[in-house]
């Protein structure tokens, strides 16, 4: 690689304009976790239950276009069309489903450990915001040692718009006091990258499950692996050279 090209490559990770860094911001599904196969697996199966699609299961491409990032509301929606209240209690159903797997096989995403560390060494303010329902977001944060991480959870569904709007964000920034200027957001979703984008912050796309042409259309910041990947690092590191976090 040329120098050229390694400043260029530099200058599409640098989160240095934030600096002094004041706030994190987590998405929870596909962010914290990788909770998407267990949501896909319980649509799936409730879905060929009622013979949703003459019966034919539904496709990983049809989740993640339709339900995946997405608030239920609109995936209700989007499923029983003609039907909202049915929709509304099939996905209600789902997610008490999705809670007793959560509850068996829900991991951490690589290197949350270490980018926890990161956050917490340097006494940064930190919310989950989420389109997930509050058990469910409870839940996940319980079983993923975050209880006591988190400063605020922002769900979706209590903000006059879930994301892809950018009030859940907007209320994370309102509840810790922080700036948009100085605070990043970890997303994994086409519609939770819009979100973070339209509230005014740099996103940074993780590529859990979506297709990574979705999530740049979406326009993140960068797109990372999972938190060990080393893009993330380096623009942490420089981060860190350039000013450390706001008093």
């Amino acid at each position: 690689m040329t120098a050229s090209s390694e400043n260029c490559v530099e200058s599409k990770t640098s989160l240095a304009g934030l600096a002094p860094l004041e706030a994190v911001l987590f998405d929870i599904d596909g962010t914290l976790c990788d909770s998407d196969p267990l949501h896909y697996y319980a649509f799936r199966e409730m879905l060929q239950e009622i013979g949703f699609n003459g019966g034919t299961p539904i496709t990983e491409e049809f989740f993640i276009e339709t339900v995946a990032g997405k608030h239920n509301d609109d995936i209700a929606l989007a499923l029983f069309p003609g039907d909202l209240q049915r929709g509304l209690k099939f996905v209600d159903d789902k997610e008490a489903m999705f809670r007793r797997l959560a509850s068996e096989q829900l991991k951490p995403l690589n290197g949350l450990d270490k980018v926890r560390k990161w956050i917490e060494d340097r006494g940064l303010k930190r919310a989950a915001v989420t389109n997930a329902p509050r058990p469910n977001a409870e839940l996940m944060i319980k079983i993923l040692g975050l209880s006591d991480f988190f400063d605020a959870v922002i769900i979706g569904g209590e903000c006059e718009h879930a994301k892809p709007y950018p009030d859940p964000y907007l209320k994370a920034l309102e509840v810790l006091k922080a700036s948009k200027d100085h605070t990043f957001v970890f997303e994994d979703s086409v519609s939770g990258i819009k979100a973070g984008v339209a509230a005014g912050m740099p996103v940074l796309g993780i590529t859990t499950r979506n297709p990574e042409h979705l999530l740049r259309e979406a326009k993140p910041a960068f797109l990372i692996k999972d938190y060990d990947d080393p893009k993330l690092w380096a623009a942490l590191e420089e981060l860190d050279k350039v000013g450390g976090p706001r008093n």
